[in-house]
């Protein structure tokens, strides 16, 4: 079973000999018995990554391992488990990027697409990281397909609650055990990608209420750094 630790500002989720895949900056294929989720403080101007990793996992009293970063207080972190999936989320929408199925839903930019946020030297992230664990071993493809699945359960979450897909700086681990009893695919129709589906949704959703108290959600219009992605392109026949 894959079990949660919150110290500093930082969540641990640990297995002993997992492997894992990573969206993160140095992300991948790896093998670790921890990973975490590191709230960031506000104005994080950081771009040694690996060094600030290595600082804050160091003061919690951490090993390093493979790490993602999110402006969201680990006080709004939430779990889910069914079955051999558990998933930690932690959900911030004060970024959120939008993609139009209309050019009249669009921004008004010159090129189409409004600036990145992250130009800003005031932008804070809030992002939605999610930690997937599975208690089965998963080949590299299955792997790969598990984080499709849970990135598609996050944009359909997101679609609902607050009507865009993600944010500009979602990330996403997801693990599994090497010498656990192997599952060969993890789509949606799969045990292991059923049960990815749920709980992210049922996480997403929890911290998302515990991160805005009942609040309104931030909209693309309302939200302090947000994008519209909606620029032409070149459709045609293979």
């Amino acid at each position: 079973m894959f079990e949660t630790t919150v110290r500093d500002g930082v969540c641990q989720v640990r297995r002993e000999d997992a492997r894992w895949l990573s969206t993160a900056w140095d992300g991948g294929y790896r093998v670790a018995d921890s990973v975490y989720n590191v709230t960031v403080p506000e104005g994080f101007e950081r771009t040694d990554l690996d060094a600030y990793r290595a600082e804050r996992l160091s003061a919690a009293g951490f090993p390093v391992g493979p790490a993602l970063l999110t402006g969201v207080h680990m006080a709004h972190a939430r779990c889910a488990r069914s079955g051999p999936v558990s998933v930690l989320a932690t959900a911030g929408l004060s970024n959120p990027a939008a993609l139009p199925m209309s050019r009249e839903d669009g921004a008004d930019g010159a090129d189409g697409t409004t600036s990145n946020p992250a130009d800003s030297p005031d932008w804070r992230p809030g992002t939605v990281n999610l930690v997937v664990g599975v208690d089965r071993a998963l080949g590299d493809g299955a792997l790969a397909t598990l984080l499709a699945t849970v990135v598609e359960a996050k944009a359909a979450t997101l679609l609902d609650a607050a009507g865009v897909p993600g944010t500009t700086s979602d990330a996403a681990i997801v693990g599994c055990v090497p010498s656990a009893e192997p599952a060969h695919f993890a789509g949606s129709a799969t045990e292991i990608g059923a049960a990815a589906r749920v709980c992210v949704r049922d996480a997403i959703r929890a911290s998302l209420a515990a991160r805005y108290d009942g609040n309104a959600l931030p909209t693309v219009e309302g939200a302090e750094y947000g994008v519209v992605t909606d620029r032409e392109t070149e459709v045609f026949e293979p």
